[in-house]
């Protein structure tokens, strides 16, 4: 597995949330040329990779022609984070816009309420990776009591702040469940999907 620094997981934890994977702007704290030291170590990593930019994206770089370039987390970022891979970001046609995960229906879609190319489509969207950390996390906040965000880092081995991304952007933006807190004497805040 890679080894990330905490300044490459924040930047991949908030790329990673967004939709279409894009890794700027930047929101971690950083000065001078330590941004481009370290969007050149993902690039080397192969965490995040260069596509052309469209008008409203922040610009990383132009190549050698002037053409804009931004960067995007890459399937190998999410498998870092212990994210299922924002596949679609690949494999969509240009001309239709990627689909936030907020804009879908909450409940599943029926071969009655659409055709089967839609409902497929919503299953796939949807689907986690079995065996993967995303499942394994899912599992943990569908458990009565719950978790802690320090019980979900002793089990993954994630940093906190990674641990506060997976929830926000995996599983309620993309995955749109319903994820609730609330604090318990002597655990803290805890976190729960409701069924």
């Amino acid at each position: 597995m890679t080894q990330l620094s905490d300044t490459q997981a924040v930047i991949l934890s908030a790329a990673c949330a967004r939709e279409g994977g894009f890794v700027l702007p930047i929101t971690a704290a950083l000065k001078g040329g330590a941004v481009k030291v370290v969007l050149i170590s993902l690039i080397k990593k192969e965490l995040a990779e260069e596509i052309l930019a469209e008008p409203s994206q922040p610009v990383w770089r132009e190549d050698e022609d002037g053409t804009p370039l931004t960067l995007r987390a890459t399937p190998a970022a999410y498998e870092a984070l212990g994210m299922g891979a924002d596949t679609d970001a690949d494999t969509a046609p240009e001309e239709e816009p990627a689909t936030d995960m907020a804009d879908q229906p909450k409940t599943p879609v029926t071969e009655a309420d659409s055709s089967p190319d839609e409902a497929e489509e919503v299953q796939r969207v949807r689907k986690t990776r079995q065996g993967s950390k995303q499942e394994a996390l899912i599992a943990m906040l569908k458990r009565p009591e719950g978790a802690s965000i320090a019980e979900i880092t002793a089990e993954f081995g994630w940093q906190p702040h990674t641990v506060r991304g997976a929830i926000a952007g995996a599983l309620k933006k993309k995955l749109g469940l319903e994820v609730i807190s609330e604090k318990i004497e002597g655990r803290g805040r805890i976190y729960k999907i409701q069924d």
